[in-house]
Formats: C-alpha cells, structure tokens, sequence
C-alpha cells in the first residue's frame, strides 16, 4: 500500500514539483494551498506525513501544526517544515511546536525525499519496539498508543517529546550526548542545533517532573547530555 503525503504550500510551482517527484518515488499525495485546507485535509485523510509551509494563508503554518498536535487523531502524524526563513529562532518555534524537522526554502527535491524517507523510517521504528509498556517509577509509558500517563493521570505530551523520554528511558543509566539526541531523534545529517534538545527536555520536566528545577529522572550532565536516574 503506497503511503499517503500531504503538501500544505501556496506556491503551485513547488506544489507541483513536490507531488510529481514524490509520486515517482511511489507516495500517494493530496495537496492544499492554505493552512486551513490544509488542517481539514489533514483530519480528513491521516496522511503518513505531513509536508507544511511555514507561511500561509487564512493560517499559518506554526497554528496548523499547534491544532494537529492538539487533535487526538492525528497528533502522532509526522510533519517536516518547509520555509524559507532561516533564523534560528524560527527553526526552534517550529520544532518547540513538534514538528520532526525542518527544511530550508530553497530546497533540493533529493533531500525533500530523502528527508520524507527517513522520518517514516524513525516513525515506523518507534512503533515497531517489541515491548508495549516502559515503567519509570509512578511513569508509565504506553508504545503501542503513544500515550504517558503518571499515577494513572495522562501526560499530553507531544511526539518528539515522547521519543525523546522513550530513548532515554532505554538507555537508562546512560549519559546521552546532545548530539546523539539530536541525531536519533530529528535525524539531521549535522551537529550544532543542540540547542533544540534542551527546549525539549525543558518541556519534558515540566510535564513528568514534580518539580523541574530539581529533576527527579531526568540528569543533566554539565558539557554531556542527559540521563535517567
């Protein structure tokens, strides 16, 4: 069954570039041109990924994300970010919000598809882990419907965050360096945005933790990375 991709964009001629190319490579794709098409849409067909412009009308691109992110049926859906503005405070609102990446306008369709295919490989991947529950103290975790849940309460938490918390918790007892982190979880081909795993451990203590200033599981080690305790 060839896997669905959905294009949020205003601009046709990339529209059209981006749905030839990834119809070749085998994906099936439907395509809107404003952000709020493009979150109807998004609901409508639970696409396998989604590709979003980060300017748009009628909404634009960061509040389609925040409402996917929010909605219980298609907050898992991975989606790549297409823009072209390139400072990194834009880059951090995109991935704070939970987007699994971020591409540069301009952009080669090469690594647009390469990038689609090893989202899909990370996703697919966190899914497939043989075990369904991961335990960490009053912390439950559920794999199989990517939901936490502490003393029985859930934790909405957003699918990077929830990588992050499962990859750590495997590795517990281990230091992880921020460049792994980013690595395994965003999948970029380059070092330097470490910055963008702090944003999300910080947000992950403040919804796991009793108290973020004083981490009960998760470590800080100074000029490393992070560990479970």
């Amino acid at each position: 069954m060839s896997r669905k991709i959905l294009v949020i964009d205003d601009e046709e001629n990339i529209v059209e570039l981006l749905k030839f190319n990834l119809e070749v490579k085998g994906f099936e794709v439907e395509v809107a041109y404003d952000g709020l098409d493009g979150f109807i849409k998004a609901r409508e067909m639970h696409s396998d990924l989604i590709l979003l412009d980060r300017m748009l009308p009628s909404m634009d691109g960061i509040e389609v994300l925040k409402r996917i992110r929010k909605d219980e049926n298609i907050k898992n859906i991975p989606v790549i970010m297409l823009t072209a503005k390139t400072m990194e405070k834009d880059k951090i609102e995109g991935l704070e919000v939970g987007a699994d990446d971020y591409i540069i306008k301009p952009f080669s369709v090469e690594e647009v598809v390469a990038r689609v295919n090893a989202v899909l490989r990370r996703y697919n991947s966190t899914k497939g882990d043989t075990r369904d529950i991961i335990n960490l103290g009053e912390i439950k975790i559920d794999l199989q419907n990517y939901e936490v849940t502490k003393n029985g309460e859930r934790i909405d938490l957003t699918l990077k965050e929830f990588e992050l918390l499962k990859l750590l918790i495997q590795n517990r007892g281990k230091v992880l360096s921020r460049n792994f982190l980013l690595d395994k979880i965003w999948g970029y081909e380059y070092f330097g945005e470490t910055r963008t795993v702090d944003v999300h451990i910080r947000h992950l203590r403040k919804k796991i933790e009793e108290d973020d200033k004083r981490p009960k599981y998760i470590e800080t080690i100074r000029g490393v990375g992070y560990k479970i305790k």
